[in-house]
C-alpha cells in the first residue's frame, strides 16, 4: 500500500502525540504512600480506595492491613493481583502484630504478596505502650530487650528473602529512665544486614531530633521515609503545608540510604477526607521535589 507524504506526517505528529501523552501519564504516577492513611476507606471498599490512589498519581504502597494471613481481606496472592491491575507496586508492610512464634507464617505472606520491606512500626511483643489522656507514646522492657528480638526477626526476614526496617515514633529519640537514646542503641547495636530503619520525618521533628543529623552520624541506614507534614498546632497535615523542610532534608536522601518513601497522615482534621488529604501531599511532594 502506498502512503502519501502528507498521510505520513500526519501519521507521525498522531503517534509522537500519543506518546507524549502516556509518557506525560507515566511521569505523573510517582512517590508511594502508606495505606494507613486510608485505612477506613481500606475497610469500606479496598479495590475502591486503591483505585483512588492510583488516581491521585501514586506508583508505590505500604499497607497496613495484614489479619489472619490476609492482606484487607484478600490473600496475599489475591492483593498482589489487585495492585497489579491498578499499576500499584507493593514496596513495604507494617507489621504490628508480629511475635518471635508468627513471624515466618507473616513473613511468608509478606513474601507472597509481593513486598520488599517488613516494618515492625511499633515496639512489638506487648511492649509498646499508648498513655490515652496525654496520648504519648513509650515502651516497656528494656531496650537491650528490644534489639535482641529485631535481631532475631532480622534473621528470619533475611531467610525469608525480605528485609528488615523498623519504623520510629518521638519517643525512640528521648533519653529513657536508663539514659539511653532507644534509636541510637538500636542504630548502634544491630547489625545493618539484619534491621535498618524507616524514618518517620514528622515523628523525628515532633521528638526535636534532627534527621540529617541522623543520617551523617548513622549513613545508609534509613532506607525509606514516612514523609507528612506538621501544621502551627503540631498536627499531622499534608505534606506541603506544614513547617518541616522537606527540601533541605530531600538533599540528603543519599546519604540517608532511602530508596523508597511514603506520603503517610496518621490523621486529618477540620473536614478534610483521607482520600482529599492524599491528593494535597501528591500535589506537595512534587512541588517539592520527590521523585
Amino acid at each position: 500500500m502506498k502512503i502519501s507524504t502528507n498521510n505520513f506526517f500526519k501519521c507521525s505528529v498522531i503517534a509522537l502525540f500519543m506518546l507524549g501523552t502516556v509518557t506525560t501519564y507515566a511521569q505523573k504516577k510517582f512517590g508511594g504512600l502508606a495505606l494507613y492513611t486510608v485505612r477506613d476507606d481500606m475497610g469500606t471498599n479496598a479495590k475502591a480506595t486503591l483505585q483512588a490512589v492510583s488516581d491521585a498519581g501514586y506508583k508505590n504502597i505500604e499497607a497496613a492491613g495484614y489479619e489472619d494471613g490476609k492482606y484487607y481481606g484478600m490473600t496475599p496472592a489475591d492483593f498482589k493481583g489487585l495492585l497489579k491491575s491498578l499499576k500499584l507496586k507493593p514496596i513495604s508492610t507494617h507489621q504490628s502484630a508480629v511475635t518471635l512464634d508468627n513471624a515466618d507464617k507473616m513473613m511468608a505472606d509478606a513474601k507472597s504478596a509481593g513486598f520488599k520491606y517488613f516494618v515492625v512500626p511499633i515496639p512489638p511483643m506487648g511492649m509498646f505502650t499508648f498513655n490515652e489522656e496525654d496520648r504519648t507514646m513509650g515502651m516497656t522492657g528494656t531496650v537491650e530487650d528490644l534489639a535482641k528480638i529485631l535481631t532475631t526477626l532480622g534473621e528470619k526476614a533475611n531467610k525469608a528473602g525480605l528485609k528488615l526496617l523498623y519504623h520510629n515514633h518521638d519517643f525512640e529519640f528521648k533519653k529513657n529512665d536508663a539514659g539511653i537514646v532507644p534509636i541510637d542503641y538500636l542504630l548502634e547495636n544491630i547489625d545493618p544486614k539484619l534491621l535498618n530503619f524507616q524514618m518517620d520525618l514528622y515523628w523525628v521533628t515532633k521528638a526535636g531530633a534532627n534527621p540529617i543529623a541522623y543520617f551523617n552520624k548513622y549513613p545508609g541506614r534509613f532506607k525509606i521515609w514516612h514523609v507528612k507534614d506538621m501544621d502551627e498546632q503540631g498536627r499531622f497535615a499534608p505534606v506541603g503545608t506544614g513547617s518541616i523542610g522537606f527540601k533541605n532534608i530531600l538533599a540528603n536522601k543519599e546519604l540517608s540510604g532511602m530508596k523508597y518513601y511514603m506520603v503517610e497522615q496518621d490523621m486529618t482534621f477540620d473536614g478534610l477526607k483521607p482520600l482529599e488529604a492524599i491528593k494535597i501531599s501528591h500535589e506537595g511532594i512534587k512541588e517539592i521535589g520527590f521523585k
